[in-house]
């Protein structure tokens, strides 16, 4: 269905180094990327460009986008949203969104990777060596920074440091001006390998939903959709927190099905349950 074909990778961030190889083997796809095509256009991290659409909306977007400008009918494009983990609390997350589009064969398939392998942070600084322990918290210099005068501020920004003099002289310009600065992590891919990793995660889970086919109607895109919690506590019976069932349907013809017992136990130690264990 895909070998031989030519697959447009909607970035202007370096990610093909991670999604292409991967495309490559599992699909025997030509990817490449479409240089003129600027997907910061669709909305930036640091403000200039407001992001209008929800991710999906945006990741999908991007893609079409890409592939019209380069007269392709198959492509991939990823969006990546940060902030705060929604279950797992006073943690920041990076929430990764992966569509793959075949215009040939009718097909869209989404994935998502929820991960706490980030190291998304910001922070308002007034020394240097406040900004040198931040620098230090957050991976840097193998993973890039911003500077700006303020959170608000879309004006003076100083993006892709990964040089500690650099670092310096952008915060003694922009002191100079006023009593604080405003670091934040560099959030986009080529400036920061801990997402990649995530992009990476994400690309082999969309590999698999791609590779696998729908039992009723034998069409690429079959997976899990939803994860169903609720494994009964061995001692007292209640549902824990643990995985009872998975969620699979096809994102063609919508057939669905529920797995049961995933994990190949039927009950939660008690170690796990909130009544047994609080």
């Amino acid at each position: 269905m895909f070998q031989g074909r030519r697959l447009v990778i909607a970035t202007k961030h370096k990610k093909e180094k991670v999604i292409a190889p991967l495309l490559k083997k599992a699909l025997q796809v030509v990817c490449f990327v479409n240089e003129n095509f600027d997907t910061d256009s669709l909305g930036t991290f640091t403000g200039e460009i407001a992001r209008e659409l929800d991710p999906i909306s945006t990741a999908r977007q991007k893609c079409l986008m890409a592939m019209e400008a380069s007269n392709c009918d198959l492509g991939i494009a990823s969006e990546g949203s940060f902030g705060s983990h929604p279950s797992v609390f006073f943690a920041s997350a990076d929430d990764e969104v992966l569509i793959f589009i075949d215009k040939i064969n009718n097909l869209e398939i989404i994935v998502r990777e929820l991960s706490l392998e980030t190291n998304f942070a910001a922070d308002k600084i007034k020394t240097e060596k406040e900004l040198m322990d931040f620098a230090q918290s957050v991976k840097f210099p193998s993973h890039g920074l911003i500077l700006r005068k303020s959170k608000s501020d879309a004006t003076d920004i100083v993006k892709g440091i990964t040089d500690i003099e650099q670092l310096k002289q952008a915060f003694h310009k922009l002191i100079e001006t006023s009593n604080s600065t405003y670091v934040e992590t560099d959030m986009r891919a080529m400036y920061n390998p801990s997402r990649m990793l995530v992009i990476q995660k994400a690309t082999q889970k969309l590999i698999e939903k791609i590779t696998s086919s729908c039992p009723k109607c034998h069409v690429p895109g079959y997976g899990v959709i939803d994860v169903k919690k609720g494994l009964e506590c061995g001692l007292c019976g209640q549902a824990t927190s643990s995985t009872l069932s998975l969620i699979y349907q096809c994102e063609h013809c919508g057939y669905s099905k529920e797995a049961m017992y995933p994990n190949k136990k039927t009950s939660e130690d008690p170690m796990y349950c909130n009544y047994c264990n609080p």
